[in-house]
């Protein structure tokens, strides 16, 4: 009998041994995870910081260097013809008596300008031409600043060379359908803005040529950039209607062609459509 109970008793210790055993197996499996947990957390979190920090830098950069003019500007600063609002820096499409006004910064050298105009040019025009809004353009030139060239500054003044000839709308649309990529500086060729002007009926004349090469406008132009500079803007496209800011979104809606629309509708409530004088088209 002593033996039997010996036996069962060494079984037992046994057994408790072998529990103890796979409890610290289990103990010591479950800190791994929780130390991979953590480990696998502070990646991340020092990835999105990372990120963050990145995002702030790159911000800082287009704050402060976007569209600087290192070589200043030269000479007196010559509005085009018609440009409107502070210091004339503001170029106006549609009806003067519009009851909104959609007020635009942009860079013909920017590419989310491009992605903006294309996809809102239609609306925006049928908003234009039914006397719902006037547009007020003003021109910055920030990818020089950020990425060298002359292709912002010469498209613009390309561009308030065509205003004199009363042909803006019309040459504003082609040069952002034929937007080059953004590190291609293909505007900074006074040659390219002049053949693409042959795209506007009657834009290419020795007028528009000698306004282009001369850089008429050029200081009105860096004039323009130091206001968006001094605006607070965060970047290009910036668009306003009526001083607020919708675009990527309006409070918690984001910009589409229909909340444009509904937007504007909203805006003039009660206000009826300002006097259009139909403006010619580019191809």
């Amino acid at each position: 009998m002593p033996p039997r109970f010996v036996a069962a008793g060494v079984s037992e210790k046994n057994e408790q041994g072998k529990r103890a055993a796979r409890d610290r197996l289990v103990q010591q499996r479950e800190r791994q995870r929780a130390s991979e947990r953590r480990r696998r957390t502070l990646i991340v979190s020092s990835a999105v910081v990372g990120v963050l920090a990145l995002a702030a830098v790159v911000g800082v950069i287009a704050a402060n260097s976007g569209g600087k003019d290192k070589s200043g500007a030269a000479g007196p600063a010559v509005a085009p013809s018609g440009a409107t609002g502070k210091d004339s820096l503001a170029i106006r499409v549609g009806a003067d008596n519009a009851p909104s006004t959609l007020t635009i910064w942009e860079d013909f050298r920017c590419p989310v300008c491009a992605q903006f105009e294309n996809a809102f040019r239609d609306t925006v025009h049928q908003l234009e031409n039914t006397g719902q809004i006037k547009v007020e353009y003003h021109l910055a030139t920030i990818i020089d600043g950020n990425l060298g060239g002359s292709g912002s500054l010469r498209a613009a003044n390309a561009a308030a060379c065509a205003q004199d000839a009363g042909k803006f709308p019309a040459y504003h649309d082609v040069l952002y359908r034929n937007q080059p990529q953004e590190t291609d500086d293909a505007f900074g060729d006074n040659a390219k803005l002049i053949e693409l002007s042959a795209k506007v009926p009657g834009l290419d004349t020795s007028g528009f040529r000698s306004c282009v090469e001369d850089g008429k406008h050029d200081s009105w132009v860096k004039k323009s950039n130091t206001a968006f500079q001094n605006g607070g803007f965060q970047g290009t496209p910036t668009a306003l209607l009526n001083g607020e800011s919708i675009f990527p979104k309006k409070g918690d809606e984001p910009i589409t062609a229909a909340n444009l629309k509904k937007w504007v509708a909203e805006a003039n409530k009660g206000k009826k459509p300002g006097t259009v004088t139909p403006a010619p088209s580019g191809s």
